[in-house]
């Protein structure tokens, strides 16, 4: 099902599959745990040391600054993506978990054709160092921009099922855990977030499925709609319209 309005904050034109074919995808956890396979041996040796050697250096973030140029093509010179959720908000994530992100894309533990391009150019970060000093720009950038929310109908559910869920390892306000490697997924757009639950029940995110597969399977669509709302308005006053 092709959900394009999610309240009058905004209008997200994202895939949103059915309850129907969330149940569906219940029943295809063999191919999740194949993708995470494929991914847990690609490059893991050299990903773990390429993060360490990242973690390491001391970043520049003035260079940080002239390298974000390019993301901000897709990002948006503030870093906060798009409130659709196609792009999501960069902007204030923490440093280790930009970093991971980053070099899982340089070696194929986690999957999308345009941020591959990025990671692995030559033109764009081709050193650890521009890895370093780029997520550290990004990670001091103001995390107040507009989110992408819906309308609300089932956030209080969506708060219910954090708490149960998410909150012992993200954080009782989603602000993660920088030291941990544990994302912040608060002010997170609605349909970013929504994206990444499918991506990984489907398989196409395969470390999260690892980690996170069985967990979302269990999700159905309201769920899904209300925690991703939940997440994207914690710790932002609404603004009146």
């Amino acid at each position: 099902m092709r959900s394009t309005t999610y309240g009058a904050a905004a209008t997200y034109p994202v895939e949103i599959p059915s309850m129907a074919a969330l149940q569906t995808r219940r029943f295809r956890a063999p191919f999740w745990v194949l993708s995470w396979c494929l991914a847990a041996f690609a490059c893991p040796a050299q990903a773990r040391n390429e993060f360490a050697d990242v973690i390491a250096k001391q970043p520049d973030e003035r260079r940080g600054a002239e390298l974000f140029t390019v993301c901000a093509g897709c990002h948006g010179g503030d870093g906060g993506g798009t409130t659709a959720g196609s792009v999501p908000r960069i902007a204030g994530q923490h440093y280790r978990v930009l970093v991971r992100q980053i070099v899982d894309f340089r070696r194929g533990r986690r999957w999308d054709a345009q941020m591959e391009d990025v990671a692995t150019s030559h033109d764009t970060i081709p050193e650890l160092q521009d890895i370093a000093d780029v997520a550290w720009y990004v990670s001091k950038l103001n995390r107040n921009g507009e989110r992408g929310i819906r309308d609300g109908e089932y956030a209080e559910r969506g708060a219910s099922l954090y708490a149960a869920n998410c909150r012992s390892c993200h954080g009782i306000a989603g602000e993660g855990n920088d030291k941990k490697g544990i994302p912040r997924l608060a002010g997170q757009h609605a349909g970013y977030l929504a994206r990444q639950i499918y991506d990984a029940v489907d398989g196409r995110r395969p470390i999260l499925a690892g980690s996170h597969g069985k967990r979302f399977a269990k999700f159905d669509f309201q769920d899904v709609l209300g925690l991703t709302d939940y997440l994207a308005r914690l710790g932002w006053e609404i603004p009146a319209h």
